[in-house]
């Protein structure tokens, strides 16, 4: 069931998202150089590393580190904006419609985030695919708490159905979540 509405979703959102992709494409590229696209390998179901797609937000020689990692000073005027309003997420759209995410689901980490590959590990976590948002977003709990963070999702994930799927993509819709580590909103 989960599938088929990540796809029935996909199908939907792909006419919207591909123009507005496309005009803020070429946004990125007039503000900086460098690829405006992102791709960056992470980890999703059942540990198998993927390409998730993003529109860059960031200068394009930012070293691949978690976005809390990440100096401010390296978010570009457009990322800022981009971010803001989860824009930069869209991309995602494709890697739902392959298979590699879901809409709701743990947010996809780095391979190199150890402490939170284990804490999603001990809790089950990865036999969910990652997703474009998910509980731990809407509380703002991000990846500079890897334990926390697997806490949240693991007690989602245990009662989770399509029904609360939905409530999690809607109150992202709306702007919950809206917090960034990037740019020092909790």
């Amino acid at each position: 069931m989960k599938r088929a509405i990540d796809l029935l979703t996909g199908v939907i959102a792909l006419p919207v998202a591909l123009p507005v992709c496309l005009i803020l494409l070429a946004m990125i590229c007039i503000e900086s150089r460098g690829n405006p696209l992102f791709a960056q390998w992470r980890v999703g179901r059942g540990k198998k590393p993927f390409r998730m797609l993003k529109l860059r937000t960031m200068t394009a020689d930012t070293a691949h580190v978690p976005s809390h990692e990440v100096e401010l000073a390296r978010i570009t005027r457009l990322g800022r904006v981009l971010r803001r309003f989860k824009l930069d997420e869209l991309p995602q759209f494709w890697n739902v419609l392959t298979g590699s995410m879901s809409l709701v689901g743990p947010r996809p980490c780095l391979p190199s985030q150890a402490d939170l590959i284990a804490a999603r590990e001990a809790r089950g976590l990865f036999e969910y695919p990652p997703g474009i948002t998910g509980p731990a977003q809407l509380l703002n709990v991000d990846m500079s708490e890897p334990v926390r963070l697997a806490e949240v999702e693991a007690q989602y994930f245990e009662r989770a159905t399509p029904w609360t799927d939905l409530g999690i993509i809607v109150r992202t819709v709306l702007g919950g979540g809206a917090g960034d580590a990037a740019l020092g909103r909790p």
